[in-house]
């Protein structure tokens, strides 16, 4: 009887070892993608890839050896040369040339309500007006901030879905814009939708403010739709900077998929975000082009020819020769705080590689702060890691904005800006 008590006794110490050395395993080794998602996802496009493994070798540019091949181990020296350097040639290459047309800039609140929520917070419907070579366009801005705090940090949306989505009046509600919840935690929240700025399809850049902006002949490397979204990002924190109800320090940039790499791109140009979010916004925003994984250049040139400028295609199937990868432009925003999140079943967009984007980031951030460090691993789902100004989580589920993704920036925001 000893003998079987030992033996079960035995059995059970093999198994439990077997389970925690199993969940250890996976807690170290980090979020993989879904063997059978990756399965079905590769029969669906056999001209994409899914699967790890096949991902090519590669060697990303340094954003710290300048194209003089100097080495950069200052913050002074990054800004004066390097940052400098990034930025033309994320513009020649990637994103397009903002004009030098003159336009003139005038805010008017088209509508107020200091007792917005049940008395919780103050709205504000100020119209963004831009007058350029003799014609107008008109951003539609919305901002909530809480009654609570007499000057509140804020959270700008660059809204790419349904207007519905952010509707001030609060007769539909969505996660995308949770506004009530960020309320309650002292956060403002400020959104506009990007049709106000540029039309989101190909139409010669007729309309939106290119037609307002564009007086010359297009060149390869002008202006593309993302690049117009963006600077209507900035003109929207021209007037939050001036608004009494707005801490003018703490303003984010947040942006989901195609929205998320505007709002990399704004963050990259605009210091006055102090902090910056993309939300799952996979190829030509927060996932590194040379692992070819999910969306490809050759891809998104094809399907969304506006967004990008015509320099960007010569790189269609050759990420390889790119002068730049998105852990450069990610480098643009330190010292700044940076978040990137990513979704579980969202392989399109290369969780992993929008992850190891932020981490080759890091030697950007160190300059600034020893303490920005995170493992060389993607991790768990669910999971948020912060570290110095950068944080990430990789969320389960589809590709989308969620009030769990939210919670989540909120919490970031609390650690930096708090």
């Amino acid at each position: 009887m000893n003998q079987i008590n030992s033996r079960i006794f035995l059995i059970s110490i093999i198994v439990l070892i077997t389970f925690v050395t199993a969940i250890y395993s996976q807690t170290a080794i980090g979020w993989k993608a879904d063997s059978a998602l990756v399965a079905k996802l590769s029969k669906s496009r056999q001209d994409v890839n899914y699967v790890e493994e096949k991902v090519p070798s590669y060697i990303l540019p340094d954003p710290l050896i300048t194209l003089t091949g100097e080495k950069i181990t200052t913050s002074g020296q990054w800004f004066r040369y390097r940052r400098p350097e990034i930025i033309e040639l994320f513009t020649t290459h990637v994103y397009g040339r903002v004009p030098r047309t003159p336009y003139r800039l005038t805010f008017n609140t088209v509508g107020s309500d200091r007792n917005a929520l049940g008395g919780a917070a103050t709205l504000k419907l100020v119209d963004i007006n831009i007058e350029a070579a003799g014609r107008n366009l008109v951003i539609h801005l919305s901002l909530f901030t809480p009654n609570s705090v007499k000057r509140a940090p804020v959270f700008l949306l660059i809204c790419n879905r349904s207007p519905e989505n952010i509707d001030p009046t609060r007769k539909i509600k969505s996660e995308f814009w949770p506004v009530e919840e960020a309320i309650a935690r002292g956060y403002g929240m400020a959104a506009f939708h990007n049709a106000d700025v540029d039309p989101d399809n190909y139409d010669e850049f007729k309309n939106g403010i290119h037609g307002i902006m564009d007086t010359e002949p297009r060149q390869n490397d002008s202006w593309g739709t993302l690049a117009a979204w963006a600077w209507g990002a900035s003109r929207c924190l021209d007037y939050l900077v001036t608004d009494k109800d707005v801490d003018n320090k703490k303003i984010a940039v947040v942006g989901h998929s195609r929205g998320g790499k505007t709002a990399l791109w704004a963050g990259a140009l605009d210091q006055r975000f102090s902090m910056v979010i993309p939300n799952e916004s996979g190829c030509g925003g927060s996932s590194l082009a040379r692992r070819k994984y999910g969306e490809t250049l050759e891809i998104i040139n094809k399907g969304f020819p506006h967004w990008f400028c015509l320099n960007y295609r010569k790189f269609n199937g050759k990420e390889e020769e790119l002068p730049v990868d998105m852990h450069m432009l990610m480098a643009l925003i330190a010292p700044r705080a940076l978040y990137v999140a990513a979704a579980g079943d969202d392989l399109w967009g290369d969780p992993k590689g929008s992850y190891l984007s932020l981490y080759h980031s890091l030697p950007v951030y160190r300059l600034f702060d020893k303490k920005d460090n995170l493992e060389n691993y993607v991790p768990p789902l669910n999971k948020q890691v912060i570290s110095g100004k950068t944080g990430f989580h990789i969320r389960e589920g589809e590709h989308n904005l969620k009030l769990f993704d939210w919670n989540l920036f909120m919490d970031f925001a609390d650690k930096v800006w708090k």
